[in-house]
């Protein structure tokens, strides 16, 4: 398969068969994230991998109760490291402060997703599948503690790998033409950007089961009594919201506005409490005093 299709078809596996890895099949996963671009060449990252099966669940516990990170035989959980830059730098007479910089942390974080965008494309190749856990950032305070990760060192991304034990539902994407601009951007006329999203998304139905099972994909790949309980709750909100649309169903049950925003204050503490004051440093390279 080429790469143009192994990019096409590739999913997100949540159901594992739970055949081991390969040593040197993890090795080839490791470099291949090691050889990804970074920003001046400065590779702020450390790759932590999990394997035990008695870490595995409690990594899984912690960012949710996702059975499928408990299943998987490796899950990477990806940290932007500053600590090693700022021990190198202080080892070779000089001053790093990425701790305090935001541009640092933007473009470490998106070094980092491109170091775990390079996994997922080796392990589609290699026969193995792979889901992205973005509830690692929420749960970081837990996952430091639990896995010793010291201050200046922050899990950005957390990637569980397996062996599928079947194939799963191909998740709908937007067209192309929704989403690419040429020259300068322009705005969707509001009939347009609806016919847009009713191509993408399955008409919300009666029949909540069958709707949750084409949209909420964690449901439809987990085994039967986790699906009833992943669907039991989704059509409790659904009925208690009175969802009827696809925008409803996203923003106001999977990924409520409000919970969203509240997030705010949680994940700047753990921000802060890895270290990484950037959020509130001012230009001259210290931090805001809280009464500032």
């Amino acid at each position: 398969m080429g790469v143009y299709e192994l990019l096409m078809n590739r999913k997100s596996v949540r159901n594992f068969d739970g055949r081991p890895i390969a040593d040197d099949v993890i090795a080839r996963l490791v470099e291949v994230a090691n050889r990804a671009p970074t920003g001046g060449n400065i590779q702020p990252w450390s790759f932590l991998l999990v394997q035990d099966a008695r870490a595995r669940a409690d990594l899984a516990a912690i960012v949710g109760n996702q059975p499928w990170v408990k299943r998987a035989p490796l899950s990477i959980i990806f940290c932007l490291d500053f600590l090693r830059l700022k021990r190198w730098a202080e080892l070779s007479d000089a001053k790093f402060l990425g701790e305090l910089s935001l541009s640092h942390f933007l473009i470490g974080y998106a070094d980092i997703m491109c170091a775990a965008q390079n996994v997922v494309v080796l392990a589609e190749d290699l026969g193995l599948g792979s889901v992205y856990i973005g509830t690692v950032q929420s749960t970081a305070d837990e996952v430091r503690a639990r896995f010793e990760i010291p201050t200046y060192v922050f899990p950005a991304m957390l990637l569980s790998v397996g062996y599928p034990k079947s194939t799963p539902v191909a998740a709908p994407k937007l067209a192309a033409a929704a989403v690419v601009h040429y020259e300068i951007y322009r705005t969707l006329p509001d009939a347009a950007l609806v016919r847009a999203y009713d191509a993408k998304y399955p008409a919300v139905e009666a029949n909540a089961a069958n709707y949750l099972e084409r949209t909420f994909f964690e449901a439809a790949e987990a085994d039967a009594q986790e699906k009833a309980g992943w669907q039991d709750r989704a059509r409790a909100e659904m009925r208690r919201l009175g969802v009827k649309t696809n925008a409803q169903f996203l923003f106001g049950v999977r990924y409520p506005a409000e919970w969203m925003v509240e997030m705010n204050g949680a994940l700047l503490d753990t921000f802060l409490n890895a270290g990484f004051d950037c959020f509130r440093a001012r230009a001259g390279g210290e931090p805001e005093s809280e009464s500032g």
